[in-house]
């Protein structure tokens, strides 16, 4: 059932995805601009896209995405195509809260497509992981500030990974015209106008710790105790973004121990 409530100026939106180990879907709900489809996986996995159904986030709207990998099970999620953060009549900024729940051998890749900041929005960004200690998870964020030849907007995002109940990562990023002073400085964008973060969490990393090194001119990979990996990088664009965080989740995957969480040839 359709759960959007609108508003004069906004809307209230949120969607939920359960997956089960027998690759069963006993959630699939979709709400407003968060529509959702199952979609052809590679391997083993059960895949769900995205499908955007209207613009938004617009200023003053408040959605939420939760999903929910049950004990043994696996899942892609993934988008149709970038999420455009656009203003609203009211000024008020738009929020979206993501919360994961990764179950006991269940594997989780979370991998949408861009977020683009468009001049004149302001969004509220939350992603909250939950991980069992035998979880997996590859978690992909990239950030666009402003479409082709124009300002960005003001983003706040924020990154919380808690695993087996203790706290692995907890991060803040802000950027455009709310952002505290010094967003675009030479030691934090210096220019770039992409960037993005790749977290990938695996008991794998127990036993072979990720080493530490930079990822060409502006990427580096740096270990985590939980055990993870956590890639950051900025870029000129979208696109030289993205085949820097694709190589980076091919090549830890490849580097740990369990072939099951390695990428489908």
């Amino acid at each position: 059932m359709d759960r959007m409530s609108l508003t004069a100026r906004s809307l209230t939106a949120t969607a939920r995805i359960v997956a089960g180990p027998d690759g069963s879907l006993p959630v699939l709900q979709s709400d407003g601009p968060l529509a959702l489809r199952r979609t052809r996986a590679p391997g083993p996995y059960t895949r769900v896209t995205v499908v955007g159904a209207m613009s938004a986030p617009l200023g003053g709207d408040r959605l939420s995405l939760a999903a929910e990998v049950r004990d043994g099970a696996r899942l892609l999620v993934d988008s149709a195509a970038a999420t455009v953060a656009l203003p609203g009549r009211g000024g008020a900024p738009a929020t979206y809260d993501i919360a994961l729940t990764v179950g006991a051998d269940a594997e989780l890749r979370w991998l949408p497509e861009q977020l683009v900041s468009a001049r004149g929005s302001e969004l509220r960004m939350r992603t909250t992981v939950e991980l069992a200690a035998t979880a997996r998870l590859s978690l992909r964020e990239e950030q666009i500030l402003g479409r082709y030849g124009e300002e960005p907007g003001s983003l706040l995002t924020r990154l919380t990974v808690r695993r087996a109940g203790r706290l692995l990562l907890d991060q803040e990023l802000g950027y455009g015209p709310a952002a505290p002073a010094g967003w675009d400085g030479p030691a934090v964008l210096a220019g770039h106008r992409a960037t993005g973060q790749l977290l990938v969490v695996d008991p794998g990393f127990a036993d072979r710790p990720a080493e530490p090194r930079l990822l060409g001119e502006h990427a580096v990979l740096t270990p985590l105790a939980g055990p993870a990996a956590l890639v950051t990088a900025v870029a000129p664009d979208a696109l030289t973004l993205r085949r820097l965080l694709d190589e980076a989740l091919e090549g830890i995957l490849w580097s740990l121990p369990s072939p099951a969480t390695r990428p489908e040839s």
